[in-house]
């Protein structure tokens, strides 16, 4: 799609399977951000790897902005429904640009709640550096979930981090949506050579940055 900037993708997966070196409750893994884990839920396995990933997005590839996308919750489907994903992120104009994108390309976004400094003692272990399930999953399970996996660039990183659950809106019965292609085509664009793309994306190059797009948005409404 002609993109000028280094652009990475870094595929987290896993084989599912029953084992002699399956995960077990009680075991404490080290993770490759050095951090360790201690396992409460077995099938909060996903999160493993994708905080794998993105660490290594971070020490390895030196990356400045870090999108992991992922069918991580059930929960997700309860907080944002069947055809919004879900956004967490550490920078509002992303948050805000993860939406309009959205808006522009028909995969649709919403955010969730980012407070790590309350909900990260979810994960609280006393014999590890976090548990990988939360103590009650009453208590924002999606945004816990993507917290855990921002505390393994951490939360003190200067980037740009987002992370995007897409568990509900990636199917319609039996069949397959291909939901999330044209999202990161469309927020992404703006660094591409593609003109279509950068008139969609929110932080294209048409001259017109996030603040202006949102500003026209409120006088249009203001006048219906």
């Amino acid at each position: 799609q002609g993109f000028k900037d280094n652009l990475h993708a870094v595929f987290c997966l896993a084989e599912n399977a029953v084992g002699p070196r399956a995960t077990r409750p009680d075991d404490i893994h080290v993770l490759y951000s050095g951090k360790t884990v201690e396992i409460n839920n077995t099938d909060a396995e996903g999160r493993l790897i994708l905080a794998d990933g993105v660490a290594y997005a971070c020490k390895d590839l030196g990356a400045d902005i870090i999108l992991d996308m992922a069918t991580l919750t059930g929960a997700q489907g309860i907080a944002t429904g069947k055809y919004h994903a879900a956004v967490l992120t550490n920078n509002e104009e992303w948050e805000k640009a993860c939406v309009k994108a959205g808006r522009n390309c028909g995969d649709l976004v919403h955010p969730l709640v980012y407070c790590p400094e309350l909900h990260f003692s979810e994960f609280t272990s006393a014999v590890a550096d976090m548990k990988n399930s939360v103590a009650d999953r009453d208590n924002t399970p999606s945004s816990c979930a993507g917290l855990f996996i921002a505390s393994h660039i951490g939360f003190d990183w200067p980037g740009v981090w987002v992370h995007i659950d897409i568990a509900a809106p990636v199917h319609a019965g039996e069949r397959a949506t291909g939901y999330g292609v044209a999202l990161l085509l469309s927020l992404f664009g703006g660094a591409s050579e593609d003109p279509l793309l950068n008139m969609v994306s929110p932080l294209g190059c048409n001259g017109n940055s996030l603040a202006e797009d949102m500003e026209r948005d409120s006088k249009r409404r203001r006048l219906v």
